[in-house]
């Protein structure tokens, strides 16, 4: 089988499962069709669905076991998103990447999230996940890698409220790479004390933004926030 024909199984199986767990009608847990049934559905070869399957084995998406069992044919065991959270993750910690280059995706992608975050559906309790992280920060009392933990979590938090899923997945995974510069220009510039009060000023100005749907307003702050404190690591 051509490497083309590989991919295109490999696409049309994720987009079902895809499509399948947003819908509901697949859920974590749940067995797909047989090959067969797959084929057929798709117009692609059983060979094809095969090496499909072996992919998102691969992935992590799916377990098959032979046989006749309760835990026997293929089932999804995890999200495709987690599966390219996971793949990010590896890539983050492995290669060392640049940190020019990572503030620089951080920047368009909180800055998109934060100004689309305005008109999209979220809810005051998904809010009251950055709130809660917020008033952690206010304790005079934490150390600054723990502050600075809770400073990633409230970054992705926010970026989660614009509802797209890659662009969380994104900013999950490069969590710990954000909060490891800002830990490591803690630990060489010093004057915490001084640092902390700016970035729990700006952090309250950014969070009073999208909790009033200016996004405009938002995205801009939180713009300034990430290169106020880039500069501080130069």
């Amino acid at each position: 089988m051509s490497e083309s024909a590989t991919h295109r199984a490999h696409d049309v199986v994720l987009r079902h499962i895809e499509d399948s767990l947003r819908s509901g009608t697949l859920k974590l847990g749940d067995r797909l069709p047989g090959e067969r049934a797959l084929a057929e559905q798709f117009g692609i070869s059983r060979a094809s669905v095969r090496d499909a399957i072996r992919s998102l084995e691969v992935m992590g998406i799916v377990r098959s076991a032979t046989g006749s069992g309760p835990n026997s044919g293929t089932i999804v065991v995890s999200d495709p998103s987690s599966a390219l959270g996971v793949a990010l993750r590896m890539h983050v910690a492995s290669s060392g990447l640049p940190l020019k280059d990572v503030v620089e995706a951080r920047m368009m992608m909180e800055t998109w999230s934060l100004e689309h975050a305005a008109a999209a559906p979220w809810t005051p309790e998904q809010l009251d996940d950055a709130r809660r992280l917020l008033d952690a920060m206010e304790d005079d009392a934490l150390p600054s890698q723990i502050f600075t933990l809770l400073d990633a979590q409230f970054h992705v938090a926010l970026s989660a409220l614009a509802g797209n899923v890659v662009v969380s997945t994104m900013m999950e995974s490069m969590r710990e790479a954000i909060r490891g510069y800002i830990d490591d220009a803690v630990l060489r510039r010093g004057g915490w004390d001084d640092v902390v009060h700016v970035l729990r000023e700006q952090h309250r100005g950014i969070f009073s933004a999208v909790e009033a749907r200016e996004g405009e307003l938002a995205s801009r702050l939180v713009r300034e926030h990430i290169e106020w404190f880039y500069h501080q690591t130069l």
